[in-house]
């Protein structure tokens, strides 16, 4: 399809798109439910994402069209808006109402958005609307935001006019992803640093687990509260404003002052999560694999003992993955309860890898999973290629 978006444009407006505009989805490699701890995460843009074709038009409206969604609006300009229902052109929307809240002139577009991100997976389909929705228009029209700047309004728009109270991971891996390189970043400071990531003859295999996730918003505040109560019990001691302010060896000598068993698991993971990410940059930057697929069958087993995030869809993959010589590492990535796992897997293997997953899951679960493979992609930017 992505090979026939400039025809797919010129049937449905009657006339040529002017640009092009690409914004990827994402993973999270390694440093899971750290973000809100004060800790690093370490995504990484895939190759799936977010196609955005434009072209001016004279009529002062915007025209918001989709392959993915049948729904479609033709909305004037105007200098507020309001998110309707649950549909897919509320992201676009929230954008513009920013660029024209801020004071940023927009002028009437015809918009084609394609997406070859599986929704609802949790690789980020939202944020890569946002983002390359942002993107477009701020090179369209001049409207001189940086590139952070726009990481900002997109998670904004998320928070305040969709309503979904993400952090900034999302935006920010899709904005300033670069190829063969994750992303280790502080999601408190912002400060990150690409990490060398090239995976050699390894592709990035995504298990879409297809189960529904249900049960993800209430665990997660749930989660969020363990973690502030760990932190309260630690600082009668310890001056720290985040638990990953501490590592392993200093939580081992003050882990006494948490009272509650299932608090104190929480925070060990936090902690040795966050070590962990730190090792891992290290296994990357060396190009050791073996190393980096350890730490996150290891990552995958704290997430499944110590935080109960994953579920049985998720162990299901990393359970198999383990058996297969081919896989160096698997985890589930996201918030859990579903979503998605990843797995580190000898390219010339994949194949096979998708159709012993696959069979051994359902087997197991009693529907399929989709796998896809990925290489480690760009961020946001114009995509000249498919105007040709």
């Amino acid at each position: 399809m992505k090979n026939n978006l400039h025809q797919e444009f010129i049937k449905i407006f009657n006339k040529e798109a002017d640009n092009a505009y690409f914004s990827p989805g994402r993973v999270n490699l390694i440093g899971e439910h750290i973000d809100y701890n004060g800790g690093l995460v370490m995504p990484c843009a895939i190759t799936f994402g977010t196609y955005l074709l434009t072209s001016p038009n004279e009529d002062g409206i915007f025209r918001f069209r989709s392959l993915n969604f049948s729904e479609q609006l033709d909305i004037p300009l105007q200098l507020n808006y309001e998110k309707t229902g649950e549909n897919w052109f509320n992201f676009p929307i929230g954008v513009i109402d920013r660029f024209v809240k801020d004071g940023h002139p927009v002028k009437g577009l015809d918009m084609l958005f394609y997406g070859d991100i599986p929704i609802g997976s949790g690789l980020s389909s939202s944020a890569s609307i946002e983002v390359v929705t942002s993107y477009a228009l701020n090179d369209l029209f001049n409207s001189g935001y940086s590139k952070l700047d726009l990481v900002k309004l997109s998670k904004d728009v998320e928070n305040n006019f969709i309503g979904v109270n993400c952090g900034i991971m999302d935006q920010f891996a899709v904005a300033f992803g670069e190829k063969n390189k994750a992303l280790m970043l502080n999601c408190d400071t912002l400060d990150y640093e690409a990490v060398d990531s090239n995976l050699g003859e390894y592709v990035l295999a995504i298990i879409n687990t297809n189960k529904p996730r249900k049960l993800a918003e209430s665990k997660y505040n749930e989660r969020v509260q363990e973690c502030q109560t760990a932190l309260a019990e630690l600082q009668q001691q310890l001056d720290i404003k985040y638990l990953c302010e501490i590592n392993s060896a200093t939580f081992e000598q003050y882990k006494y002052l948490i009272t509650e068993p299932v608090v104190l698991k929480r925070a060990k993971h936090v902690i040795e999560e966050n070590d962990r990410v730190k090792l891992a940059a290290k296994a990357l930057a060396a190009n050791n694999l073996a190393e980096f697929g350890k730490l996150m069958y290891a990552s995958h087993d704290s997430l499944r003992d110590l935080y109960e995030v994953s579920g049985i869809e998720l162990d299901t993959v990393a359970e198999y993955s383990k058996t297969n010589p081919d896989v160096a590492g698997a985890r589930m990535t996201g918030a859990g309860f579903g979503g998605c796992a990843i797995a580190l897997v000898k390219g010339d293997a994949f194949e096979k890898f998708s159709e012993e997953v696959t069979e051994y899951y359902t087997q197991k679960i009693g529907y399929a999973p989709s796998v896809y493979s990925s290489l480690i992609g760009d961020g946001v930017g114009v995509l000249a290629s498919v105007l040709n």
